[in-house]
């Protein structure tokens, strides 16, 4: 193989294991690289899925019409720098991206993006993930021929773990000034194995957080275990019993890393870790800011909280007064994430007609009045019968129990239910309506004209070949000045 083919085999590999292990850490998600390897090389671009078409003006303006800047200060940057280390460069801030930039002696510069979804619990493992695959393109790009690479691959496919511990680790260095002795990736998968350990029948509930050994005597206990009868934090099924004196209070189990100290029911430390189970699911925090959620044994970026970007676009887009889509909006996002808690199924239809249109169901005469609350905790329960609540413009419940229907259209998707694909037919056939589908395993639609507008798009798949890299210029379709 020659050296052109082995570097792009190289690039192409690492690219496509980022890919595939954020689409299983993330909802769905796309990679892009644009990189130089020497100081004179033309900045080149590696984008099989178009994950930089919105961004071109930007590009421009970083990185053609300002090429003698980035180059001079990355130049700066790499000149005393010792072989084998990385320097972190300035982010470029492509709105909806997340990034991670560095520059090398070994190799000049290259830029990391993926997607920025909008329901993510914290950023910062996905930039220590592009961390990490920019580091594995440093000694793969100069390793020799003979040297196997596959390995980078794998490690990137499966780094969400690692990912997590890595942003701890450095979180912990910056502001408390020392390295942890808690052996984090260890201590990681203690946490996924209690969630996954059910006693006499019933999943996991409460929090347990860690202090570093060294901080451990500021916590104020209400008790503690005698030093010789303290757990192991390995022996996940002894926690689990423990984790039942602290469910459904403000009481936690607190842990030097190693094994169970006591018991406290007072705030959790800024930056302790804990992990706080909620039955067949978790969050992971740094004090109070959630790091990633947890299910099914494995780590998510997910806040399992569905952020309805699209109902807020379609409110504020209608003819209703900003103030007056707002609100409706706060009392619908309200609405939606009580029947996930619950993990009940419901329809909405958001009504922006005047008069209502007129559905099949109980009319509720006067309308329930969403501002206050007692008829909002009714609306709540509403929703659990079968069929759509009725919801207007004027923040009111106007029915329940109401039936959709609809001629049938050629893109309803079998796969799902009867409540999804009447909303659907429902949607496409009533003008000015909105209609917001909960599943009882959390995903929520939005359907309007009859088009789910949150559905995900199912990214082509990238091929293992050899690829042929554009330079940035030929990418925008820039002539080199």
């Amino acid at each position: 193989m020659n050296k052109n083919a082995h570097q792009k085999i190289c690039i192409a590999n690492i690219l496509s294991g980022v890919s595939d292990g954020l689409s299983k850490f993330s909802p769905p998600s796309r990679v892009a690289l644009l990189f130089a390897h020497g100081p004179d090389d033309p900045l080149q671009a590696f984008d099989p899925q178009d994950l930089l078409g919105d961004h071109e003006a930007k590009l421009k303006e970083l990185f053609i019409t300002k090429a003698s800047q980035w180059r001079d200060r990355v130049a700066v940057m790499v000149a005393d720098q010792p072989k084998g280390s990385m320097i972190r460069d300035e982010d470029p801030y492509l709105t909806g991206l997340i990034s991670f930039a560095g520059a090398s002696s070994e190799f000049f510069y290259q830029v990391w993006f993926t997607e920025h979804h909008p329901d993510i619990c914290s950023i910062r493992p996905v930039e220590k993930w592009l961390e990490q695959a920019a580091t594995l393109l440093i000694h793969d790009f100069n390793a020799s021929r003979e040297t196997p690479i596959n390995s980078s691959d794998y490690v990137v496919r499966n780094y969400g773990l690692q990912a997590i511990a890595d942003y701890l680790v450095d979180e912990w260095s910056q502001h408390l000034g020392f390295d942890t002795l808690i052996p984090l990736p260890s201590l990681l998968n203690h946490i996924l194995t209690i969630s996954k350990t059910k006693e006499e029948g019933a999943w996991a509930r409460g929090t347990l957080f860690f202090m570093d050994p060294v901080n451990i005597d500021n916590i104020c206990f209400l008790t503690k275990l005698q030093h010789h009868q303290r757990p192991l934090i390995s022996n996940t099924k002894h926690i689990r019993k423990l984790l039942i004196g602290v469910e459904r209070s403000d009481r936690k189990l607190v842990s030097d890393g190693s094994m169970i100290i006591g018991i406290s029911d007072g705030p959790v430390p800024e930056y302790a870790l804990s992990a706080e189970f909620r039955g067949d699911f978790g969050f992971l925090r740094m004090g109070a800011k959630k790091v990633a959620s947890f299910s099914d044994g494995n780590y998510y970026s997910s806040t399992r909280e569905a952020r309805l970007v699209e109902l807020e676009e379609l409110l504020l887009d209608s003819d209703l007064p900003r103030e007056q889509a707002c609100r409706l909006f706060k009392l619908l996002m309200g609405l939606v994430h009580r029947a996930g808690y619950s993990r009940h199924g419901a329809t909405l239809v958001v009504d922006l007609n005047t008069p209502p249109v007129t559905l099949s169901g109980h009319v509720l005469d006067p309308p329930l009045n969403l501002l206050e609350s007692k008829q909002y905790e009714l609306a709540t329960s509403l929703m659990r019968i079968d069929g759509a609540v009725h919801i207007t413009s004027a923040h009111t419940v106007h029915g329940f129990a109401c039936l959709l229907d609809g001629s049938s259209i050629s893109w309803e998707n079998m796969a799902r239910g009867a409540r999804y694909n009447s909303a659907l037919r429902f949607s496409a056939a009533t003008p000015n309506v909105i209609v917001v589908v909960i599943s009882s395993d959390q995903p929520v639609s939005i359907i309007h004209k009859g088009i789910e507008l949150n559905s995900f798009c199912r990214w082509k798949p990238v091929y293992q070949y050899v690829p042929e890299f554009l330079t940035l210029n030929d990418l925008l379709g820039e002539t080199e000045s």
